[in-house]
């Protein structure tokens, strides 16, 4: 890694015409520890807008900070990556930001001035050296979210039961996406979100089921899945009136989805469209040539059943299905 972190400065400085008209870049597998990852690729590179970086570090488990007021960049990938944290200080464009897959045992990033920030991707899956974080805190300050995606990849929630704290930050938000949801999870309790967010229009979830992480298939450095329990945080009496459209993905006809599903139709007056879609194709799954053991309504019969059940005799919203 730190020989191909030398082969990019050698190509930076054999071209230094490159760095001053580079827009995007992507690096995979490039370790800075010898290197000013800041100065190449921030400080030289004037005019980059988008950076993806994948498996790179400063050093294992090190502070990867960005303070750059003059930088042109709106989107930063960061994917499996093992810094101890990343400091956003001062990005003043920066439109778009995603995290996948921390090392730290908390909260993986912390941000100063973000004004243009609106797109928030967070996505993990919690193992034994992980503990939970508050989402306000890592988002104080922030108050420009529009588009917000936690995505849990199937394991337990790495976030701490929250509901009133976070309306400042979520007082613009008007996409959410809740992914990685374990199937067998209660989801009651992603509605503490709706509460602190009144302004959402669009509502994504997303369940998890894979046979490619069951039984023998499942990393050992998982702890045991669990329920979340976040009762207190729940308010039933609440509405959601500017709500328009849910989308359920992994939709699996059970008992806990259909409550749910029901809950959103009693707090928000003014849904008028539900999409509910089947799993998305796994080759890991196809490989353990197993078939999931909940199937997903494509029938007719089973359709009309599921809309009967969500509707309870009312004529709206309108509900699609896609496998």
């Amino acid at each position: 890694m730190q020989q191909r972190a030398q082969e990019i400065d050698s190509f930076f400085s054999a071209y230094p015409s490159v760095l001053h008209c580079l827009t995007k870049l992507s690096l995979k597998n490039v370790d800075f520890e010898k290197l000013d990852m800041h100065h190449v690729l921030l400080d030289c590179c004037k005019q980059l807008k988008h950076l993806s970086l994948f498996r790179c570090d400063v050093g294992s488990f090190s502070l990867f900070k960005i303070d750059a007021p003059d930088s042109k960049l709106c989107v930063l990938e960061i994917d499996k990556c093992r810094f101890v944290r990343i400091d956003l200080v001062c990005l003043p464009k920066l439109e778009k930001f995603l995290c996948e897959t921390w090392v730290p045992e908390y909260a993986p990033v912390t941000f100063g001035f973000v004004p243009s920030l609106w797109d928030l991707e967070l996505s993990c899956g919690s193992n034994c050296d992980q503990r939970e974080f508050r989402l306000s805190k890592l988002l104080y300050g922030v108050t420009s979210i529009h588009t917000l995606t936690l995505d849990f990849q199937g394991e337990n929630l790495w976030l701490q039961p929250e509901m009133e704290e976070l309306c400042t930050a979520f007082r613009n938000l008007r996409k959410l996406f809740l992914r990685g949801i374990f199937v067998e999870f209660d989801i009651l309790w992603t509605t503490a979100f709706l509460v602190a967010a009144p302004s959402v229009e669009m509502l994504h979830i997303e369940v998890w089921e894979h046979v490619c992480d069951v039984g023998e298939a499942r990393p050992a450095s998982f702890l045991t899945r669990s329920t979340p329990r976040w009762e207190r945080h729940l308010d039933s009496s609440s509405e959601n009136k500017l709500l328009k459209e849910l989308e359920f993905a992994g939709f699996k006809s059970l008992e806990h989805q259909f409550t749910f599903i029901r809950s959103m139709l009693q707090r928000c007056p003014n849904l008028q469209k539900i999409v509910l879609r089947g799993d998305e194709h796994c080759s890991s799954c196809d490989a353990h040539k197993a078939s999931r053991p909940l199937k997903f309504p494509n029938r007719k019969e089973e359709q009309e059943m599921v809309v009967k059940r969500i509707r309870g005799g009312l004529f709206l919203p309108e509900i699609f299905f896609y496998e």
